[in-house]
């Protein structure tokens, strides 16, 4: 499928290795971005500013920060708005779009940390039996 059929309402096939649905899963999927969606989601309708969103993703780097917002910005799931101040005042805010992403990332999150556990001991007892 091209990208102008993906646009044009047709649905993805994730099997076909054309498919713009692989790129959007790596990116939907990555963690940074499940958690800028979070922070994002649980401020709604309201904005945030670079600064803040840092303060609550633990870890994430300016950098990577502004990458994934870059890509969120860029796939209409978040809207950025910057105040000519000095120096200027970035806030953003999901979209609707963005919205409707959060359900299914927070029930991805809920599945993980049920299972944990489960799958770690999975790992431990995987290496201690080491590759098949």
């Amino acid at each position: 499928m091209t990208r102008s059929e993906s646009a044009g309402g047709r649905r993805g096939d994730l099997f076909d290795p054309l498919c713009p649905t692989r790129q959007l899963l790596d990116r939907v999927g990555a963690k940074w971005t499940s958690m800028a969606v979070k922070v994002l989601a649980e401020a709604a309708p309201d904005e945030l500013r670079f600064a803040e969103l840092r303060r609550r993703i633990p870890g994430i780097s300016q950098k990577m920060l502004s990458v994934t917002l870059q890509s969120l910005v860029r796939d209409g799931l978040a809207e950025r708005r910057v105040e000519p101040t000095v120096p200027p005042a970035v806030h953003y805010r999901l979209t609707d779009l963005g919205l409707s992403l959060e359900g299914p990332l927070a029930a991805l999150r809920q599945w993980a940390e049920t299972h944990m556990a489960q799958i770690e001991h999975n790992n431990r007892l995987a290496d201690e039996i080491g590759p098949t």
